[in-house]
Order: C-alpha cells, then structure tokens, then sequence
C-alpha cells in the first residue's frame, strides 16, 4: 500500500515537473513600470483579452531602463522636407502588379495556419523564402543577401533581404512585416488563413520587393542599405522582430529608419479610403516625413490614429531604439474585425488598397536610399 502511494507521489511530481517545464515562466513587457511574469501559456489569455505584449523573455536587459515611453535614446533625424526622385518613383509605380499581389496571398492563405509553433507555420516560411529567392533571382549576392533567422523556442524562422548600400551600407532603411496567423480560439487546432493579418502585409513588402528589384536588375544601386524583413511569431509577443533587433542593438547596427506594415488590405467605406498613420510609441519625425510621401504619391489620404502598445513589429525596432513608423489600412477603430479568426479571408480585401500600400513603401524607399543620414 505504502508502496503504491510512494508511486503514485512520484508520477505526480514527475507529471508537475513536466507541466512546469513545458509552461516556462516568459517576462513581458506591457508597457508599465515593472514587467510581466507569466507562464506561456497565459499568454494567449492575454491576448484573448485584448492586451498586448512584447515577450523580453530572451533580451529583457535594455541599457535605457524598463519604461517603453522613454524615447531620449532614439536617434532623431533629419528626413526629407521635399521630395525629390518622383521620377524614379513613377516607373517604379508603374511596375506593381494586382495579380503578383493575389496570387501571392491566395498561395500564403492556402495554409491550414501560419502559427508560428506549428508545422504549417513552418511550411509558410518556407514557401515565403523561396518564393523571395524567386525574386530576387539573378540579382549579385554581393549586392543582394537573403538570409534567414532561427528562433530558438519556435520553428517558424524570420527572413530577411539586403539590399548592400555603394557608399553608406552601414545605414539602414528597413521595410518590415510579419508573416505569421493566429486564431485566437485554439492556436494549434482551427484554421487561420490570416488574409488581412498579416498576409496583406506581406505581400505587400513582397511586392514592393519585387518591383525594387527590376530596377536593381537595370544597373540602380542604392547608398544606404535598404532592408525587407518577413519576421516570425509577432503573434506570440513580437518575438521575431525583437530577437532580430536585439540583436542588431547588440551588434551596433544603425537602423535610421523603419516603416511596418500591418495589414494592409480591408476598406471598412470606400466612401473614407485611406491610409492611418499610428501615432503612439512611434518617431513623430519618421511619421511626419511619412505623410509627405503620402501626400505626393499615393491617390488616397492619410488619417492620423492610435493603436496601443506593442500593436506591431515597429515596437521592437522602438524598444531597441530605432526610429520607426507604422501604417495601417484605416484607423485603427476601424480596421478589419475577422482578424484572428477563420473568416480573415482574401474575399474581404481590396486589392487597389493595397497597390497603395506597395506605393507607400516604395516611395518611402525611393526617398530614402539614397539620402543623406544627418541626425538633428
């Protein structure tokens, strides 16, 4: 009897230790005074409640302190008043194509899901870096570098384009967007075909990657470095971006400037069609620059509007301290509800929209490779 107990004592302690073990305490930085120490696994109860997160769990030693909102460590710079390579934007414009953009998506939502835990998530980044291999196909490695970067905890790998600067490749203009869906309900089990989010977004820095390229293939060589990332497992508390910029933090890398973009593909009214600049935990300077980009090259306005704390990939640049933006297809209070869910389907985007989405970050790129970095 004595011995049956002692057994049962064992495999109790064993089936706890194992628990524990695959539950790990993750430190999340939730935009307060002091951390949040929680187990994985009540991190999607979080988000289920609408709170967001950046997971520090790996990189939760920052030299400027705890607080996100301190932003005196973040390079402020000049970025252009004018814009002055309108005809290099023009043919550049004149390059993006609708049916790269669908074909794209309905290929990346064909997926069962794109968590970033799973296996089809892994599959996703897969078909993703090669489809990029694809496009940048023929272009010099010397000029033109893609390289992949592994997590450790998830399989979904984060891949990232160089584009090597002639004279200043020390600076960095960067494009980012995240490739990886989520349902909400049950992560691992239930479709999350992530049309909106994010896979407009990707497809839209692949566009915009693509269409660079033709000019990259006619001889064009930029400055400044320009760079297109696809980052991993934003779901689970922008963990790709804010290993990938950590480390670049750590490495001295100068990111002086990074635009996001976040789904990009829904119009809530055609009537009010625009882009939203997101004002909150981003550079007021990178934003103002934004706009007249906006202004010059795209057909639809700019609204201002706010999102939150760690709403996207741009907070890990600002948690690094590294000026970024970030855009989305409306203001925020208005942005696609079937996000999260199996109903974040291509059917419901406009693809138009996100031709101005492809401008944006291309006239955002035109602008920049070229210019010269002076900081205020």
């Amino acid at each position: 009897m004595l011995c049956s107990i002692f057994i049962a004592v064992i495999l109790g302690l064993l089936t706890t230790v194992t628990a524990l073990f695959n539950d790990p305490l993750k430190v999340l930085d939730v935009g307060e005074d002091k951390p949040l120490v929680v187990r994985e696994s009540e991190k999607l109860a979080l988000r289920r409640r609408g709170v967001r997160f950046i997971d520090i769990s790996k990189h939760g030693t920052l030299p400027w302190g705890k607080k996100y909102t301190k932003f005196d460590e973040i390079p402020v710079y000049n970025y252009p008043n004018q814009l002055t390579n309108g005809k290099e934007f023009q043919e550049l414009a004149s390059f993006i194509n609708g049916k790269e953009l669908y074909d794209n998506l309905a290929k990346f939502t064909s997926f069962f899901t794109r968590y970033y835990k799973s296996q089809h998530g892994y599959d996703s980044a897969k078909w993703l870096s090669s489809r990029i291999n694809e496009t940048v196909a023929g272009l010099s490695e010397n000029a033109v570098l893609v390289e992949h970067h592994y997590h450790e905890g998830w399989m979904q790998f984060s891949i990232s384009v160089r584009v090597i600067g002639i004279e200043t490749p020390e600076n960095i203009i960067m494009i980012g967007s995240h490739q990886d869906s989520m349902n909400l309900l049950f992560p691992s089990w239930i479709a999350a075909p992530g049309a909106d989010d994010n896979g407009s977004g990707t497809v839209t820095v692949l566009e915009a990657l693509r269409v660079y390229s033709v000019i990259l293939r006619k001889g064009y060589q930029p400055k400044n470095s320009v760079e297109f990332h696809f980052f991993s497992a934003e779901e689970g508390g922008l963990l790709g971006s804010f290993d990938v910029f950590s480390k670049y933090r750590e490495a001295g890398k100068s990111v002086v400037a990074m635009l996001q973009q976040d789904m990009t593909g829904y119009v809530p009214d055609m009537k009010d069609e625009h882009v939203s600049i997101v004002t909150d935990f981003t550079s007021e300077a990178l934003n103002d620059f934004l706009k007249i980009v906006i202004d010059t090259y795209l057909l639809i306005p700019f609204k201002e509007s706010t999102c939150g704390y760690a709403c996207s990939d741009h907070g890990s640049a600002i948690k690094n301290g590294f000026p970024a933006s970030f855009v989305l297809e409306s203001v925020h209070a208005k942005t696609n509800k079937y996000i999260h869910t199996t109903m974040d389907t291509i059917d419901r985007l406009n693809f138009d929209h996100m031709k101005e989405h492809v401008k944006l970050v291309l006239g955002f790129i035109i602008e920049l490779d070229n210019w010269k970095v002076e900081r205020k």
